[in-house]
C-alpha cells in the first residue's frame, strides 16, 4: 500500500465518509480490518486519507457497513477511482494548499453558491479587481505571490465558462458593490463584468440593498459547493488563518438555511441587474 505524503481535501473527505459509515455501523477499525482480511493499520491509513482504497474494497466495506444508499456509494467510488491531474496542480508548492483544494472542490462540484458582503465573489472578479484585492492584504504579499494568486483566481473562472458550465448563484451586499477595491475605473469595470455574467442562463446574481428593513442575516461570507449527492456537499468559510472546509450534515444544514434566508430577502435577479447598473453610474 503506497502512502501519500500529502492529502487533498477531496481525498480527506472520502476518508471521513468511510469512517462515518463504519462508526454508523457500530464497528471498530479492528472489526472492519477483519472483514477485509487486512490489518487495523491499513484501515487507519484509509480513514486518515494517506492511503487510497480500490473500488472493490470500497464496495465491500459499504456492504459490510450495511450502507444501502446506492447513489451515495457510487459517488464515493468516483471519488476513490477518478484520476485527474487538474490545472491547479501547477500551483502546488507555490501557493497555500487551500488554493489547490478549493479549485479541486469546484472542479468536481455540481453547483456553486456564494454570499459576499465586502467583496465581489472571486469567480466574478476581473483581473484588475483581484489584483487590487490581493494588494490590500496585511501583511503585504510579495509581488510574485500576488501575481500567482491572481492567475490562480482567473483560472478558477473556467467553471463558469464553456459547455459544461456550473450552475452558479451569488448574493452580494450593496456594500461590496460600492466599496472601491482599487480605483474608480477598476470598480466600474468590475460591476460591468458582473452585469455581463449575470445575463448567462446558468448564473444568478442577487443584491441585498442597504435599505432593507430588519436584515440581520449572516455577516460573514460563505460558499456552498454541491456534491454528486447532497451528503457530499461542502461549505467553505474564509478565516485569517486559512480556508475552512465544512462537511458535517448538521452544519451543512445550517448553511443551506442561511443561504435560503439571504436569497429570500434579496432583490430578484432582474431588479438586481438594474440596481447594479445604477450603482455603477454613481461610482
Amino acid at each position: 500500500m503506497v502512502l501519500r505524503r500529502e492529502c487533498t481535501a477531496r481525498q480527506l473527505r472520502l476518508a471521513v465518509e468511510l469512517r462515518r459509515l463504519r462508526e454508523a455501523a457500530g464497528l471498530s477499525a479492528i472489526e472492519a480490518a477483519g472483514l477485509l482480511g487486512v490489518n487495523r493499520v491499513q484501515i487507519s491509513h484509509i480513514e486518515s486519507g494517506i492511503a487510497g482504497v480500490s473500488e472493490d474494497r470500497l464496495r465491500r466495506l459499504a456492504a459490510h457497513y450495511s450502507c444501502t444508499d446506492e447513489e451515495f456509494v457510487e459517488a464515493l467510488v468516483l471519488m476513490a477511482t477518478e484520476r485527474h491531474r487538474g490545472w491547479w496542480e501547477d500551483y502546488r508548492g507555490l501557493l497555500p494548499t487551500s488554493f489547490m483544494d478549493l479549485a479541486e472542490l469546484e472542479h468536481y462540484s455540481t453547483y456553486r453558491r456564494d454570499v459576499e458582503f465586502m467583496f465581489i465573489p472571486g469567480l466574478l472578479q476581473t483581473e484588475a479587481y483581484a489584483s487590487a484585492a490581493f494588494s490590500s492584504r496585511v501583511p503585504e504579499l510579495p509581488g510574485d505571490e500576488r501575481e500567482l494568486r491572481v492567475r490562480h483566481r482567473m483560472r478558477r473562472r473556467a467553471i463558469l465558462e464553456g459547455p459544461n458550465s456550473l450552475p452558479y448563484e451569488a448574493v452580494i451586499h450593496e456594500a461590496a458593490l460600492r466599496i472601491r477595491v482599487g480605483d474608480r475605473p477598476t470598480s466600474r469595470a468590475q460591476l460591468a463584468r458582473v452585469l455581463e455574467l449575470s445575463e448567462a442562463d446558468h448564473i444568478s446574481v442577487r443584491v441585498i440593498p442597504f435599505d432593507l428593513d430588519g436584515f440581520g442575516g449572516t455577516w460573514s461570507p460563505m460558499m456552498l459547493a454541491g456534491g454528486k449527492v447532497p451528503k457530499l456537499d461542502t461549505a467553505v468559510r474564509d478565516a485569517p488563518h486559512g480556508t475552512g472546509f465544512i462537511d458535517s450534515e448538521a452544519q451543512l444544514g445550517v448553511f443551506r438555511r442561511l443561504f435560503r434566508t439571504v436569497v429570500d430577502v434579496s432583490l430578484d435577479p432582474s431588479t438586481s441587474r438594474d440596481f447594479i447598473h445604477r450603482t455603477a453610474k454613481e461610482l
